[in-house]
């Protein structure tokens, strides 16, 4: 995984999980890497997986089965949708409407863009 320095590598393994659960790589009750796993998978520092795990089991996206490892949540999926369906709402989408007024695109055009 190559790693983007514009934001921290535990947030970026957070997505990474994230999107193999919107693509159903990741299902509800999935063991997945264990923290030294995925660090060694990763190249990346244990206490960095860690961190990911811990905002992932803050936000209920997996849960720790104590001595076994840890899982995807049943309601993963659904709580991930609705996580980045808002960020992209108020993150993402603020800069392609400014963008599309800046050049004249009509929603109109973008629709039949967006229909294709």
């Amino acid at each position: 995984m190559e790693f983007n320095a514009h934001k921290p590598i535990y947030l970026q393994i957070c997505s990474q999980i994230y999107e193999k659960i919107l693509n159903g790589e990741l299902k509800a009750e999935d063991r997945i890497l264990s923290v030294r796993e995925l660090g060694a998978e990763l190249g990346v520092n244990p206490n960095t997986i860690m961190r990911s795990y811990e905002a992932l089991q803050n936000s209920g996206i997996i849960y720790n089965k104590r001595g076994i490892g840890y899982f995807i949540s049943p309601e993963a999926k659904d709580l991930v949708m609705n996580q980045m369906k808002t960020e992209f709402i108020n993150d993402e989408l603020p800069e392609i409407v400014r963008k599309m007024k800046l050049l004249g695109i009509t929603q109109e055009e973008f629709a039949a863009y967006f229909n294709k």
